[in-house]
């Protein structure tokens, strides 16, 4: 193996992340039927946060109550609780992605794992919890207690730095979001991964080390290695 150690990605690198069926169990508690309709105008409001976030324009809390803004004044409910509870109905429904507790099994041992994830807090560390995964990691750097977000470099230096300061040539980190996980991993000046389920166009000026279309190829090409 010529890694010492291998960073990781959570949401949809490790863990689907289903928000629709989140936002649909969780709106059932304040008796609102979330259609297709409704989740589109969410991840309009939603997916240029994340991307505000990733470029450090606003943070982790602003993010979390600014998504809900709409809802909260809609049902008269702090945007506050409302993203609470879309976190809980998230942790109800986490599993890992097929392929993933292979790839941890055949790497434990092999190499340190971690992860680096721009999720938050309360939701990242149950989901390691309820889905076992936990035991298998070395170190959890999540971007809301580090105060900077993938792609900054800032963030993975202080990986690293927990990790005991290992030869960046022998780290790789994987990721599904070539923007934050690949971009931030190549300014850290590590090897990168892209996870590429779903058959996207690879964005301009970032070029990842391997690329990959499942767990199970990445286990065969590190098990090779």
């Amino acid at each position: 193996m010529k890694w010492d150690w291998i960073l990781f990605d959570a949401d949809e690198t490790l863990f689907t992340f289903d928000a629709f069926g989140g936002l649909q169990r969780m709106f059932l508690d304040y008796s609102v039927t979330f259609t297709d309709q409704d989740f589109l105008e969410y991840q309009s409001v939603n997916k240029p946060l994340w991307v505000d976030y990733q470029n450090g324009a606003i943070t982790a809390l602003q993010l979390q109550h600014r998504r809900f803004q709409g809802w909260s004044e809609r049902l008269n409910v702090p945007a506050g609780s409302l993203n609470e509870a879309f976190l809980n109905a998230m942790a109800e429904i986490c599993a890992p992605l097929p392929g993933a507790v292979s790839l941890l099994d055949s790497l434990k041992g092999r190499a340190k794992l971690g992860i680096i994830t721009n999720g938050f807090t309360a939701l990242q560390q149950i989901r390691l919890e309820r889905t076992g995964l936990r035991d298998y990691f070395d170190l959890l750097v999540i971007s809301e207690e580090v105060g900077v977000a993938k792609p900054d470099r800032r963030i993975f230096d202080h990986a690293l730095q927990l990790a005991g300061n290992p030869d960046r040539d022998r780290v790789m980190m994987v990721g599904d979001t070539a923007e934050s996980d690949i971009l931030g991993g190549i300014n850290a000046g590590l090897s990168t991964c892209w996870l590429n389920a779903h058959n996207r166009a690879l964005p301009e000026g970032i070029n990842p080390t391997w690329t990959v279309t499942s767990l199970n190829e990445l286990e065969q090409r590190l098990c090779k290695h």
